[in-house]
């Protein structure tokens, strides 16, 4: 009778002692609170430095509340917009097949590989007075550079991608099996889309809504090349923040900096609640 084999001892990918677990473990928190928590407590340490009268006073000052409003209505725009533009270009790319399809991927993703900088360049150069389309808009009576709608442009150029792509991956896992079920039984297309498509997208679509405003509110590298940085008119909140800076008013710039750094955190706090109740959906997004 042959001897069965040794049966060979399960090792786990991974069996670091404790000690090494104990230096990595240091190494990422060392380095998450060198390059995260310190610069963010340094703001809110030199937002607060001369007391909280002044830095209320900082963030009531006309021009400062005039870069708030504008940060508000900018992303209250390019917001909206790009979430729409993100669920219906995610519904068309996973759920149907037609020519052209990669290179929409391909356009979603534009904007990664793009510097902002170049992005708003790109705007001036087809929308400025001596651009390739700014003389025809000038004889029209239509401006954008130097105006809301430029920095609306700007904005919705960089943070278009959001929202498609944490939308497509997940739409892609899903398949069409509901959706022809439901067409089947006699749904409209509108209906299908509605009742069955949209609930089972709902919270990774609140997902990508909130990376989207993030960084909607706290773009800088576009918004600065086509505003023009007019104070009271064309700053947003970063731009802003720069003035100050600029201006040696660092208290001024801190508190500004402080009040964009809350609404980064609340963001935050949003995105991880979301993580929490509907991490496998939202995970199901990332896979890809």
């Amino acid at each position: 009778m042959t001897a069965s084999p040794p049966r060979k001892e399960f090792h786990p990918p991974t069996r670091e002692s404790f000690a090494t677990r104990v230096v990595l473990v240091s190494v990422a928190v060392l380095y998450i609170s060198l390059f995260l928590f310190t610069p963010l407590i340094a703001v809110f340490t030199e937002g607060f430095r001369n007391g909280v009268d002044a830095f209320l006073n900082a963030i009531v000052e006309k021009d400062a509340l005039a870069a708030v409003k504008l940060t508000f209505i900018v992303a209250g725009i390019a917001v909206p917009l790009n979430s729409l533009f993100g669920l219906a270009a995610a519904w068309a790319i996973a759920k149907h097949d037609f020519k052209g399809k990669s290179l929409l991927i391909t356009l979603i993703d534009l904007p990664f590989s793009v510097s902002p900088v170049i992005s708003g360049l790109v705007y001036v150069l087809l929308f400025g007075a001596h651009g390739f389309l700014g003389p025809t808009l000038d004889a029209l009576g239509i401006k954008i550079i130097f105006t809301t709608a430029g920095l609306v442009l700007a904005t919705m150029f960089v943070t278009f991608p959001f929202v498609a792509r944490e939308l497509i991956p997940l739409m892609q896992e899903q398949g069409v099996s509901e959706e022809e079920a439901a067409i089947s039984l006699g749904a409209s297309g509108w209906q299908t889309f509605w009742n069955v498509t949209l609930p089972n997208v709902r919270w990774a679509l609140l997902y990508g809504v909130l990376l989207c405003n993030a960084r909607a509110m706290g773009e800088f590298g576009a918004v600065s090349v086509v505003s023009g940085h007019i104070r009271g008119l064309t700053n947003t909140m970063p731009l802003h923040v720069e003035i100050l800076y600029n201006e040696y008013n660092f208290a001024a710039a801190f508190a500004v900096a402080s009040l964009l750094a809350l609404l980064a955190l609340v963001t935050l706090v949003l995105k991880s609640a979301l993580e929490w109740h509907y991490g496998e959906e939202i995970a199901a997004s990332h896979r890809h």
